[in-house]
């Protein structure tokens, strides 16, 4: 089984559109939006949810109001100044460092684990999916990343298929890298901006750190030709396979507000036909 990682450096390239593209394409595969901040891909599979699971992670202090006698340590120890006057944490000030509930002499208070989000798995009308939302204002989601990838991973050894389609986290940070670890190849999507190119830059710079197989497709590549050629050269030179081109198509709105891939909408349309493109040249590489 092979994992292809679908990154972008930044949100809005278009990177969520074209992975439903290669749903409609690619044969015995799991899908799975690691995305999980900000996920939109059941937007487009519409998932039948099979499982449902709470996702739980990190801590918050809770103070017994029945055994807290007032001492005003844990007030003290606390660094981030989260438990007001009335003796009653503000969860999303607490840090879960444990340092209140430690040094409490009354043992007045508790440290359950927190419920981040729920992630799920789902049957789609192109496969199986894992996917994921994370609480509003919630953290660890890069711990949430890893299970995601892992649920694929195993639906993928159940069903005996033999790829994880993912559709990947933007930027550079935790989730990203979260991403990335153990996969077969990256897929850079990118933009002919100036912040498209110096985010691309950057998320391809992480790729190599890891040392996973890269390569690059512009997508909107007409709207600016000359920064999406320096995209290109810049990754010739870095040895990253460029792999396409995705010109600049509304069809992809229109499929989007349909709740369709492209291929699914219109199959003859410009940017189809680049996705097309786009999917054979990366199933030659792998």
């Amino acid at each position: 089984m092979k994992e292809i990682v679908i990154i972008s450096g930044k949100g809005g390239t278009g990177k969520t559109s074209i992975v439903a593209a290669f749903a409609s394409l690619a044969e015995n595969k799991v899908l799975c939006d690691a995305d999980v901040d900000a996920a939109d891909l059941h937007l487009i599979m519409n998932p039948e949810i099979k499982e449902r699971h709470d996702f739980e992670s990190g801590h918050t202090a809770i103070i017994n109001q029945d055994k807290c006698t007032e001492c005003g340590i844990c007030r003290d120890l606390c660094r981030w100044n989260a438990i007001s006057e009335d003796f009653v944490v503000d969860s999303i000030e607490c840090e879960g460092c444990g340092v209140c509930c430690y040094f409490c002499p009354e043992e007045a208070i508790d440290f359950p684990l927190d419920t981040c989000g729920e992630w799920y798995l789902s049957d789609t009308r192109f496969g199986p999916m894992a996917h994921a939302r994370l609480g509003i204002a919630e953290e660890n989601s890069g711990k949430l990343v890893t299970l995601i990838r892992q649920q694929g991973k195993k639906l993928a050894e159940e069903k005996n298929l033999d790829l994880l389609l993912t559709d990947g986290p933007p930027g550079i940070g935790c989730p990203v890298i979260a991403s990335l670890g153990g996969a077969a190849a990256v897929l850079i999507v990118s933009e002919p901006t100036v912040s498209g190119r110096h985010d691309m830059e950057r998320v391809a710079q992480l790729a190599a750190f890891f040392k996973v197989p890269t390569m690059l497709c512009v997508n909107k590549f007409d709207l600016n030709p000359d920064q999406g050629e320096a995209i290109e050269a810049f990754a010739r030179e870095k040895n990253i396979s460029v792999i396409g081109r995705v010109p600049f198509d509304p069809t992809f709105t229109k499929a989007m507000v349909q709740g369709k891939t492209i291929v699914e909408f219109d199959s003859r349309s410009e940017g189809c036909e680049a996705v097309k493109n786009i999917w054979e040249n990366l199933a030659k590489d792998l």
